[in-house]
C-alpha cells in the first residue's frame, strides 16, 4: 500500500483530477469533503475547489476514512461493472450506512446471505460486513471534530437526517456528537497503516486501544471502555496519539521496532499481568501459551491464556501477534493470521538487520 509520503505532490493530484489525467488511474483517489463521496481522477463529475479535497492511495483507504463510492466513476470498480448482488448490497449500506444489515434482514431482502458474503469477499477481498463497519466507523471518525456542531458534522456525511446520524454516532461512541463535551471524554483518532487503517484511544493516563477498523471486535471494545471508565469517545486530538501515530511510521518503516507510550490498558488482575507479559517477549522472538501460563504462576491456565490475548484492546504495541503454538504453528489473531505473519516477519528482518 503507498503511504501519504509516497503520493504525487497535492497540486499535481489536483491538476491530473481537473484534466481527467487517465494516467494517474490507480495512483490516488480523491474524497470531496462537501459531498462525502470518493471518486477516481477521471470521474467526469463537477471538480470541487482545493480546499474541499482529500487525496487517498487506495480505495479501502477512502472508505475508511468516511467516503462512499461515487455512482459515476464507480471507484471500487476500475474497469468492470460489479455483479448485480454486490451492486444492491451496496446500494443498501448507503441505505442506512450507520446501521447493520443482520443475516435475517439480508434474507428479508431475498438475498442469500452465504452468497452475499462469498460474492463480495470474492469481488473485493473484504468481507461484506468488513465493508459495512469500514463505513460505519469512517463515517463516526471523519465527521465529528472537537468544536464542530452537528448540523456541520452531519454535511456529506451520508445521512438524510440529523437524528439519523446521531444514533450512529451513537452506536459507535456511546453518545450524540452535542454531549461529547460535557464531560472528560476518550480521543479517538484514525491512523493509516501498510496493514490497514487503526483507531487509537486515549486520555491523559495512556493509550487505551489500538485496532485495526475492520475487526469485529472494535466496536464492541469501545463499548466496554466506555462502559468501565464511565465516559464517552470523541475523536480528536491528544499528545498520546500523536505519539502513537509516529511511532507506528518508525515500527512499519523498519526504523524502530520499539514503543515508548504510556499505556493504561483496561482490563482484570488476570488480563493485566498477561498483557505485561506479553510486552516482556523481545522483537522478533516468539513464545508459546504454555510459556505463558508458566509465568502467570499456572502452567494448566494456557486456555485463559489464550482468552486474555484475544480481549488485548493494543494490538502491535502489546505484541499478542508474538504468541504461537508450541509446535510453531500460527494460531488465532483478531486481525487475521495474514496480519500476524506479516508482523512477525516484519519484525524477524529487522532484528536480522541489527545483527
Amino acid at each position: 500500500m503507498k503511504t501519504p509520503e509516497l503520493l504525487p505532490p497535492p497540486e499535481m493530484m489536483y491538476r491530473a483530477l481537473v484534466n481527467r489525467d487517465a494516467s494517474f488511474e490507480g495512483i490516488f483517489f480523491i474524497g470531496v469533503r462537501t459531498t462525502g463521496i470518493f471518486c477516481r481522477p477521471t470521474c467526469p463529475a463537477k471538480k470541487p475547489a482545493p480546499e474541499n479535497v482529500d487525496f487517498f492511495a487506495s480505495s479501502s483507504e477512502a472508505l475508511e476514512s468516511g467516503y462512499r463510492p461515487c455512482l459515476r466513476c464507480d471507484p471500487m470498480e476500475p474497469g468492470k461493472r460489479p455483479p448485480k448482488l454486490i451492486e444492491r448490497l451496496r446500494s443498501e449500506v448507503e441505505r442506512a450506512p450507520g446501521g447493520r444489515l443482520t443475516d435475517k434482514e439480508l434474507a428479508a431482502l431475498a438475498i442469500d446471505p452465504s452468497t452475499a458474503r462469498r460474492q463480495f469477499k470474492r469481488h473485493y477481498g473484504m468481507t461484506f460486513q468488513a465493508y459495512h463497519r469500514a463505513r460505519r466507523m469512517g463515517l463516526a471518525l471523519s465527521q465529528v471534530r472537537q468544536g464542530s456542531r452537528v448540523h456541520e458534522a452531519r454535511n456529506g456525511s451520508g445521512f438524510e437526517s440529523e437524528s439519523g446520524f446521531r444514533d450512529a454516532f451513537a452506536k459507535i461512541f456511546g453518545e450524540s456528537p452535542t454531549h461529547v463535551k460535557t464531560r472528560t471524554p476518550l480521543f479517538a483518532e484514525r491512523i493509516n497503516t501498510p496493514l490497514g487503517a487503526m483507531i487509537a484511544v486515549a486520555d491523559d493516563e495512556g493509550l487505551r486501544l489500538l485496532e485495526f477498523i475492520d475487526r469485529r471486535a472494535t466496536e464492541r471494545e469501545l463499548s466496554i471502555l466506555r462502559k468501565r471508565l464511565e465516559t464517552n469517545v470523541v475523536p480528536g486530538e491528544h499528545r498520546h496519539l500523536t505519539a502513537t501515530r509516529q511511532q507506528l511510521v518508525d515500527y512499519f518503516s523498519g526504523k524502530r521496532l520499539e514503543f515508548e507510550i504510556p499505556l493504561a490498558p483496561v482490563g482484570s488482575d488476570f488480563q493485566l499481568r498477561a498483557w505485561k507479559i506479553l510486552r516482556s517477549i523481545p522483537v522478533g522472538e516468539t513464545c508459546s501459551y504454555s510459556w505463558m501460563a508458566k509465568r502467570l504462576g499456572d502452567e494448566n491456565a494456557r486456555r485463559a491464556v489464550g482468552r486474555a490475548n484475544g480481549t488485548n484492546m493494543i494490538c502491535i504495541i502489546v505484541p499478542c501477534h508474538r504468541v504461537i503454538r508450541a509446535d510453531g504453528t500460527l494460531c488465532g489473531y483478531g486481525g487475521g493470521l495474514w496480519r500476524k505473519k506479516w508482523l512477525l516477519d516484519h519484525e524477524r528482518r529487522w532484528k536480522r538487520s541489527e545483527k
